[in-house]
């Protein structure tokens, strides 16, 4: 039924966008006829939205996976560097939910380590919305900031590391097996602001998956009940995703072209001295516009990212 439903609403756009080429024509030719030159303003502008929509559609096509229409799930993990790495993470949140809440999508924040003074040390959240993990799947990997530290009274250059990773939400129809013999589940009071129950029951969830050594919780709900279905549909994307990549790095062994993802092998560095530079190392997209990235805009890297997969397999 999800299919069916993208397979319509793309339709439905396709037929939308079709009418307005159409009225705009006409528009054109009236215009035209009557030598009006005040309807020129308003051709150029739906002429310029018409364009933007076009290219939103063509990347929509670039998203054939089987999951690319899910909603995702984003972890955020500070890397070494303490508070450093922390306020780096925290700042590549701000950039996704940025960009999310562009899009429409729906955020909502599944667990939330604070940093010991400021930023993150491990963010959860599940970005709801059609092509959600489509689009996000370019931003999987190391994430490289370099910048004057704020925190160093000194005022030295430092280089910080987040890890960002993606994956699918996968519904009841993927069968994913988990046998609750395999689970050691936690409970603990859940920590950051809460209301008047939050915060005085044990009602966040951790839970240990003993085979793989994966190991979710949640603490954002009110009940306990609530925190262990979330942290189930968590573990199913986890197990899903790390069954997945078994497969893949199977099929490159056999291909010989595996290259093993390591922690220092950054996908993205994020200059802020001694010049302005974000630069994506796959597929070379760059821009010095580095505060439009970090207030969202990394559509670029992302169209990029969707295009050069596409290239490479063709």
């Amino acid at each position: 039924m999800q299919e069916l439903t993208r397979l319509k609403d793309s339709i439905s756009e396709y037929q939308g966008m079709a009418n307005r080429q159409s009225d705009l024509a006409v528009l054109w030719e009236l215009g035209m006829e009557e030598g009006d030159d005040s309807l020129y303003q308003e051709i150029d502008a739906t002429l310029k939205e018409l364009a933007k929509d076009m290219e939103r559609l063509e990347l929509n096509l670039l998203l054939a996976g089987e999951y690319d229409g899910n909603d995702a799930i984003l972890t955020l993990h500070a890397g070494a560097g303490g508070t450093e790495a922390q306020d780096w993470a925290q700042m590549l949140l701000r950039m996704y939910v940025r960009w999310a809440e562009d899009k429409g999508y729906k955020i909502e924040t599944i667990d939330f380590l604070a940093g010991d003074e400021a930023g993150v040390k491990s963010v959860t959240i599940q970005v709801a919305g059609r092509n959600a993990y489509g689009y996000l799947k370019a931003e999987k990997g190391v994430h490289r900031l370099v910048r004057i530290s704020p925190f160093d009274a000194s005022g030295r250059r430092h280089t910080s590391f987040a890890a960002v990773d993606i994956m699918p939400e996968i519904d009841d129809s993927v069968e994913v097996n988990i046998n609750p013999v395999d689970l050691r589940v936690d409970t603990y009071r859940a920590s950051g602001a809460g209301g008047q129950h939050i915060n005085k029951t044990d009602s966040a969830v951790r839970m240990t998956h003993m085979p793989t050594g994966i190991v979710v919780q949640c603490q954002s709900e009110r009940s306990q009940i609530q925190n262990r279905d979330k942290c189930m549909r968590l573990l199913r994307a986890k197990l899903f995703e790390l069954e997945r990549r078994r497969q893949e790095e199977k099929k490159a062994e056999i291909g010989g072209e595996y290259q093993a993802i390591e922690w220092g092998s950054q996908i993205r560095s994020y200059v802020f001295h001694p010049y302005n530079l974000v630069k994506d190392h796959r597929t070379g997209a760059e821009t010095g516009n580095v505060q439009a990235v970090m207030d969202g805009e990394i559509d670029l890297f992302i169209e990029a990212y969707l295009k050069n997969n596409i290239s490479s397999k063709s």
